[in-house]
């Protein structure tokens, strides 16, 4: 198996797949549920991750209520970080920097805009039932694969940092810790899912770890749009399909249906999954010699 003649192959069906998903009836129906529902600061989103990673669409208790949605009983709400503002009478200066005075001589006030913030409460998609929303979830990926054990091995032995399977209360099915070097993932799932989720996280790991964002600054959609791209790549090269979810996952973090996140990390991507496909084939030959 040669990386570099599969890739640009494999490379040209993620761009057609998430394309044509783009141009469908589904995607319109998401973009309609994304209009309802406002953007949250780079503070907020950062909290949001924190907090459960695996969330996919916010919103207060009384916003669910709204469109037909409630809270689940039980459910831990995601702690924000709310804009608000108070107002308090000030002395109104000129450009001296000394005190406006009124007819009568008296110092004139204005009132003043104070912001601050206060702590409220959201709650995923994933936490309350009711009327259907369009959130483009991937399918989770069921198969079974033959092998598995040798090629899961061969993906731990070339992960960057070390892997722990274990139960992720959140429910994500896998996390890259940058600061303690560590990935975990979801115990229990299907061969493909776990191997899926693994590369996903090694992309991360590979990409995203905390001395490769020094030097790039990315956000969490080009972040995650990369990962998952890579992983797309790297198990089509060995036959497996993820397209069930990747595809869906990668349009929902895109910003639009140009997929500028997709379209300018593309020679990363590339250079990545070739790296990756190289690396899992060097040791599966050592492993059957």
């Amino acid at each position: 198996m040669s990386s570099k003649t599969d890739i640009k192959e494999i490379m040209k069906s993620l761009e057609d797949g998430i394309a044509n998903l783009m141009n469908s009836e589904q995607y319109m129906k998401f973009l309609k549920t994304m209009s309802i529902f406002h953007g949250y600061s780079l503070n907020n989103t950062i909290l949001i991750m924190l907090q459960r990673p695996d969330a996919s669409l916010v919103a207060g208790y009384k916003k669910w209520q709204s469109i037909g949605r409630q809270v689940k009983k039980g459910e831990k709400s995601i702690t924000i970080l709310c804009p608000c503002s108070t107002k308090r009478m000030e002395k109104l200066l000129d450009e001296n920097g000394k005190p406006v005075l009124d007819e009568k001589g008296k110092e004139k006030k204005v009132e003043v805009p104070i912001p601050y913030f206060r702590p409220g409460n959201v709650f995923d998609v994933s936490q309350t039932v009711g009327k259907p929303v369009e959130t483009l979830s991937p399918k989770e990926l069921m198969n079974s694969v033959d092998g598995y054990e040798n090629f899961l091995q061969s993906l731990i032995s070339i992960s960057p940092v070390k892997v722990v399977f274990d139960n992720i209360e959140s429910g994500a099915k896998g996390i890259y810790y940058p600061n303690e070097e560590k990935i975990v993932v979801q115990t229990g799932m299907s061969n493909l899912q776990t191997l899926k989720t693994l590369v996903h996280e090694s992309a991360h790991a590979r990409l995203h770890n905390n001395q490769a964002m020094e030097k790039t600054k990315k956000n969490r959609e080009t972040e995650e749009v990369e990962a998952e791209s890579v992983a797309y790549c790297v198990l089509s090269a060995f036959g497996f399909d993820t397209s069930d979810y990747s595809f869906p996952y990668i349009a929902g973090w895109s910003s639009g249906k140009d997929m500028k996140e997709l379209k300018e990390s593309l020679e990363t991507i590339r250079i990545t999954s070739g790296q990756f496909i190289d690396e899992i084939q060097k040791v599966l030959e050592q492993k059957a010699a």
